[in-house]
């Protein structure tokens, strides 16, 4: 689908364009062109590579594609027992059915930055802007993520700042762990964690390594943006001043 004229004015891939445009994530949006849904004008795009100085004459599912709005980023203070997911096969209540009622009417589609496991509590930020996703989900950009965990169990605090020097459970590595215990009483405890990596259940999966029963789990914080005092359940927004100095921060990281 490269032409020479594409080649010699430079543009971006279509790929980026269209997860820039809120369609999808940029590998969501790969997935797509492989299944022959993305089109320009009447022709079927074949590879994410297309290279393209703008989205005029492009179709998504036969829709066409609207000029991307601005970077928008919510934060929504999610309930356990949601599953970060537009649906489940299950038919278990996902964010998106509490996003309804929290949101404000016209608010673009939004994508959830990361994800927050069904029994996991806390900020959920969400964004109309697939290339802003992908950069604070990559490890690369190291944007750190802070959680408080409930626990009962047995643990010191030196076990606990060991954590600093990663660990390696059950073959996977996990990345440097800032991790404190902010009171106890008897054999319980909250202990907050900040790490930069987040794989798969990698909070609970390293406090069960040390031995812990955790019982609650809440992150309170992703890169600047904190869960502070927003109830649970709410969702607002970022201000675009805050949005844009984050954003400027990355592209320097």
């Amino acid at each position: 689908m490269n032409s020479p004229k594409d080649e010699d004015r430079g543009g971006d891939r279509i790929a980026k364009l269209l997860a820039r445009a809120g369609i999808a994530s940029r590998r969501e949006v790969e997935r797509m062109i492989a299944e022959g849904r993305v089109k320009i004008g009447e022709e079927t795009v074949t590879t994410p590579a297309t290279l393209l100085t703008s989205l005029k004459g492009v179709s998504v599912d036969g829709k066409p594609v609207a000029a991307p709005e601005p970077p928008r980023l919510f934060r929504f203070h999610k309930p356990a027992g949601l599953i970060t997911a537009e649906r489940d096969p299950r038919g278990r209540p996902t964010i998106y059915t509490a996003l309804r009622n929290a949101l404000p009417r016209g608010t673009p589609r939004l994508m959830p930055v990361g994800r927050l496991d069904l029994n996991t509590e806390g900020l959920l930020l969400l964004t109309n802007d697939g290339e802003l996703k992908r950069a604070m989900e990559l490890p690369a950009t190291g944007v750190p993520r802070t959680y408080r965990a409930r626990t009962f169990g047995e643990v010191s605090q030196q076990q606990l700042e060991d954590l600093i020097e990663g660990i390696t459970i059950e073959g996977v590595r996990y990345g440097s762990i800032d991790a404190n215990m902010e009171r106890r009483t008897g054999r319980n405890q909250w202990i907050e964690m900040t790490l930069a990596e987040g794989k798969n259940r990698e909070v609970r999966r390293v406090l069960e390594h040390l031995g812990l029963q955790v019982s609650r789990l809440i992150r309170t914080a992703y890169g600047p943006f904190r869960l502070g005092d927003l109830q649970r359940g709410q969702a607002d927004e970022v201000k675009q001043v805050e949005v844009e100095r984050f954003r400027k921060g990355l592209r320097q990281g």
